[in-house]
């Protein structure tokens, strides 16, 4: 399948910005499952600097600076993604999560050593809520195999937590949500993170788009025409593994992966630094749709 998603981001200020700096987390990555085919920005007013690094999760990342007054900034990403048939048959592995949890701890291989930095505390996510380690723990029981046990957790998340788009704000704390129980595809992932960080497990922030129209038969999603978020556990003798935990299931051909981070700090889709503006309003659109393949 062939997806084209356009990412739109609109600012009005109250009041002149003379100038401003951002970065954006907005190129869909390369990888297991997607090959992106084509990728442009538009910024309007037009930049006096821009430049894209790979940042420390290998996030394709966009800096851009205006220097010039202005009430408004409008960012416009398009995007054309291959979407592959993504391979499920590693949900049958039996590695339990005691044992995919000491690999992680104890082992000294490359890919160990950098699956065991997302078992710890970050920004929006601790890896200490008591609440957490005792909503997870049902989930755990001795031998289970790891994605059989995240999977049960996912389940559990999605019939014990209820989407609410007015229950909370980007910058809502986690506590705020266990408390609750309601939120955004943004929470649901902090909730699952922290779940899995309780039991020592790593879990990463997945960022990325669902496709908004679904095929012939199929239910539409949640998460549709806004940027999406998901999990992602490590399994050792496989790698990465995602559950969408705000839909119950696996990720599969109608997700587009944009980023990794450790929460939605490192993946934030467009955030900035402005001189001046006053109060100001954000709005953002997303589309994904199927395009004819060549």
């Amino acid at each position: 399948m062939k997806l084209r998603v356009v990412h739109k981001t609109t600012y009005h200020y109250a009041e002149a910005v003379p100038s401003s700096h951002h970065e954006a987390h907005l190129a869909p990555r390369d990888g297991r499952g997607q090959t992106c085919l084509a990728h442009a920005v538009r910024i309007s007013p037009r930049p006096n600097t821009t430049r894209e690094r790979r940042d420390y999760f290998d996030n394709r990342t966009l800096y851009f600076g205006i220097h010039e007054s202005h009430r408004s900034l409008e960012v416009v990403a398009e995007s054309d993604i291959l979407v592959h048939d993504r391979e499920h048959s590693m949900l049958l592995d039996k590695t339990s999560w005691e044992t995919a949890r000491d690999v992680v701890t104890l082992g000294r291989q490359p890919e160990s050593l950098a699956a065991y930095e997302f078992v710890f505390g970050s920004p929006y996510v601790s890896a200490d809520h008591a609440e957490l380690l005792e909503f997870a723990r049902p989930s755990f029981s001795a031998g289970r195999p790891l994605l059989d046990a995240v999977a049960d957790l996912t389940e559990r998340i999605f019939g014990g937590l209820t989407y609410d788009p007015d229950a909370t704000e980007t910058s809502t704390p986690l506590t705020d949500v266990i408390q609750e129980r309601r939120g955004v595809c943004q929470d649901f992932a902090h909730f699952q993170i922290g779940c899995l960080r309780s039991m020592g497990l790593p879990a990463r922030y997945v960022s990325g788009y669902l496709s908004t129209l679904p095929p012939p038969g199929k239910t539409r999603l949640v998460g549709c025409d806004a940027s999406h978020a998901w999990i992602s556990t490590y399994l050792p003798s496989v790698g990465w593994v995602d559950f969408d935990p705000v839909n119950n299931m696996v990720p599969g051909e109608r997700h587009v992966t944009v980023a990794y981070g450790r929460d939605y700090g490192d993946v934030t889709p467009v955030r900035g630094v402005i001189v001046g503006g006053g109060r100001h309003g954000v709005r953002v659109s997303v589309d994904v749709a199927p395009i004819a393949m060549d």
